[in-house]
């Protein structure tokens, strides 16, 4: 008998500001400015059948790298760890992963580029260097909300490093509704033309746009089309979920958009994806 599929959810978020700042986090975000752990997670995650998460980060520090790795290390539910090493400086960022190679649970690394001011920054020298050095030693790296700075530049690096894995957050963050839409739709699919990059199906509470199937389902249908089963995960994106109803809710639109799929590619999104992307890195 085969074993049944596991479903992943390859985005969630922690963050206790007991450990580090997280100065995005302010009153004006109202229900996300509160702390959120393991337990509360596990929760959400239980409640709508999840088995496993993987846990990115919400700052850049090695504070909150180390904050993700703890829980990993108490909780069993955590498939691994997308953490932070300061890529633009790429002595550090060695010396970061050295300090990090005994942990088996960090896959991948991210950096929350559309917070830097810098509009170049997957172009510098030390952030490439960096970044090869990761795919060297069999780490991810994330991009989260990649319209309208960074896409292009997302597209130019996983070309310029074939033999790094890059994953695409959020579909990139399309500006449905907006006059750029065709602009991200363009640039989203070069990227997906490229063998080395993923995208993660999370992330879609935008900006003026009311969620549900009816404005998240054409989307789903452009990154199918563009990635196909086998280069997309599903992520839940909780805690950022809360203001909008929380997890059960963002769970039934994205599920839902997925019943159409052969049950081996719901399989695929809802966790092969993030199994063979986020598997255990070279240490």
């Amino acid at each position: 008998m085969t074993a049944a599929a596991r479903t992943i959810d390859a985005h969630l978020h922690l963050w206790d500001r007991s450990v580090s700042e997280y100065a995005w986090i302010t009153p004006e975000l109202g229900p996300l400015d509160a702390d959120f752990g393991a337990e509360q997670a596990r929760a959400e995650l239980d409640a709508a059948g999840i088995d496993a998460a993987i846990l990115v980060q919400a700052e850049d520090s090695l504070a909150d790298t180390r904050f993700m790795l703890d829980v990993a290390a108490a909780n069993d539910w955590v498939e691994g760890v997308v953490g932070w090493v300061p890529l633009d400086d790429r002595a550090a960022a060695f010396a970061a992963l050295d300090a990090l190679e005994g942990e088996a649970a960090l896959r991948g690394i991210r950096h929350l580029v559309h917070g830097d001011p810098r509009d170049d920054f997957l172009e510098l020298p030390e952030v490439r260097a960096s970044l090869a050095e990761l795919a060297r030693r069999g780490m991810t790296f994330d991009i989260p909300d990649a319209w309208p700075r960074h896409l292009g530049a997302t597209r130019a690096l996983a070309h310029d490093l074939p033999e790094l894995t890059v994953v695409v957050d959020h579909l990139g963050k399309p500006p449905l509704g907006r006059d750029d839409f065709g602009a991200w739709r363009s640039e989203f699919e070069a990227v997906a033309a490229l063998p080395n990059t993923v995208a993660k199906f999370s992330g879609l509470h935008l900006p003026g746009v009311a969620f549900g199937a009816a404005t998240v389902q054409p989307l789903w249908e452009i990154a199918l089309d563009a990635f196909g089963p086998d280069r997309l995960m599903y992520g839940g994106d909780w805690p950022m979920s809360v203001p909008h109803g929380g997890y059960p809710p963002t769970w039934a639109v994205l599920s839902g958009c997925l019943e159409a799929l052969a049950p081996d590619e719901r399989d695929a999104v809802l966790g092969g994806t993030a199994e063979r992307v986020y598997s255990a890195r070279i240490i």
